[in-house]
């Protein structure tokens, strides 16, 4: 039987996982394929650090060994990073190399360059890992969506700041104490800005919206708000309401144009996304054939992320076999806009301090008023230093109508609104 020779750039999380799964499964491999795989070289940075992997496969640390080696016609990338990952698959492209990533800060980002080059090398590029971990949410879309219309695609795409959220509301802690543990356990970095920013699910909600809608969104162009700034009240009240606030990225048509945004929302207890906890994952694709469908697992670790990649390097094989490479991963491409605020509605959950006297929270609900905005549900609190805490549910209003609102509360200056999160019904 032919054997196919890989090379692999990284040997981290994921690329430890890649090893052990290709020497694991090499027989399944070989089955589903019919052709053997064996992975010949993988560049590291430090020999040293690596010393103890060195007897089961070959390092180095000059990338040329692989792209001069004719042998190796698969190359995985699992150094992370935008920089110098981009000009490291450049070379490899260049050098007429398939390449396999779960790099998906450098796909959102530099993603139409390097697809762009790999069709015109003719080489594959895929990154199913690069999205949900574990989760084959990707190819799903592009192949068992390809004849139906997805309005809508949602879901929590990033698993430290879903472990986070879950500790606040099952522990009753801070912001502050969850992310101590969920450090502490190796869920989150020691400078975890991209995932509490909300920046790594930004990344992924990039992709996800080119596979769901055709169109290429830019990172910037994505309203982008993490959770270091969601409080222990809040956690607490959206319970009490009903609710669980959620760290929840969504792509949807909207009027005549497309809406990302990537934001805290509070998810009704009731929806499925509501009993995705800890560091889990969860994606939901709303099609206009088949309504809703849920698509549930392990959103990172070295294994089940080691899987996708494992799936896409099988693609890669199957394609050498049928003399198919060079195509994209994703083919659908529409021209899309993005939406106007005014098309954007959603109810919101609200948070703000008022004085405690009378005649403040009339002066709320006449703004409300003025901007055709009602609320479903409110609870006032008695606060500190003669101020009360007020939190509202409204009923359905436009991204309009909320810059608006939170204009007028701003002009008040009497009072001051701490959040307002969408709510998932």
């Amino acid at each position: 039987m032919e054997e196919i020779k890989l090379g692999m750039v990284g040997l981290g999380t994921v690329g430890s996982g890649v090893l052990e799964m290709v020497q694991k499964h090499a027989a399944k491999i070989s089955a589903v394929t019919g052709r053997k795989l064996a992975l010949k070289t993988v560049v590291v940075r430090n020999l040293a650090k690596h010393a103890a992997v060195a007897q089961q496969v070959y390092l180095t640390t000059d990338l040329n060994e692989i792209l001069t080696d004719p042998e190796i016609q698969i190359v995985v990338e699992v150094m992370g990073g935008i920089h110098p990952a981009k000009e490291v698959i450049t070379q490899l492209l260049t050098a007429h190399k398939h390449v396999v990533t779960a790099n998906k800060d450098l796909i959102a980002t530099e993603g139409a360059e390097l697809i762009e080059l790999a069709r015109a090398n003719h080489c594959d590029l895929l990154y199913e890992a690069s999205v949900a971990g574990g989760i084959p949410i990707l190819r799903t879309i592009a192949d068992s969506f390809a004849a139906d219309q997805i309005t809508e695609v949602k879901g929590i795409v990033n698993g430290t700041t879903n472990y986070i959220l879950t500790q606040m509301a099952q522990q009753h802690w801070s912001y502050e104490q969850a992310l101590q543990k969920a450090q502490e356990l190796g869920f989150a970095e020691a400078d975890p800005t991209n995932d509490v920013k909300g920046k790594d699910a930004a990344y992924k909600m990039v992709i996800l919206s080119q596979f769901s809608f055709g169109t290429r969104v830019p990172v910037a162009a994505v309203a982008t708000e993490g959770i270091d700034q969601v409080a222990a009240q809040d956690v607490a009240q959206a319970a009490a309401f009903g609710y669980t606030i959620k760290l929840v990225g969504v792509a949807r048509l909207a009027g005549d144009g497309l809406f990302v945004e990537v934001a805290p929302a509070l998810v009704n207890r009731h929806h499925p996304l509501a009993e995705v906890n800890n560091e889990n994952n969860a994606v939901m694709v709303r099609g206009q054939a088949v309504g809703d469908t849920l698509f549930y697992g392990p959103g990172a670790g070295g294994l089940p992320t080691a899987n996708s990649v494992l799936s896409d390097i099988t693609t890669v094989m199957k394609n050498m076999i049928l003399k198919t490479n060079g195509n994209s991963f994703n083919r659908y491409s529409k021209q899309l806009t993005l939406a106007e605020s005014a098309a954007v509605k959603d109810r919101y959950y609200l948070a703000l301090t008022l004085p405690d006297q009378p005649g403040e929270m009339q002066k709320l609900t006449t703004e409300m008023a003025k901007l055709n905005a009602s609320f479903s549900q409110i609870v006032q609190q008695a606060g500190q230093n003669g101020q009360a805490r007020v939190m509202i549910i409204t009923h359905e209003m436009s991204k309009a109508q909320l810059a608006q609102l939170q204009a007028a509360l701003a002009a008040l200056k009497t009072a001051t609104l701490h959040c307002a999160y969408r709510v998932i019904e």
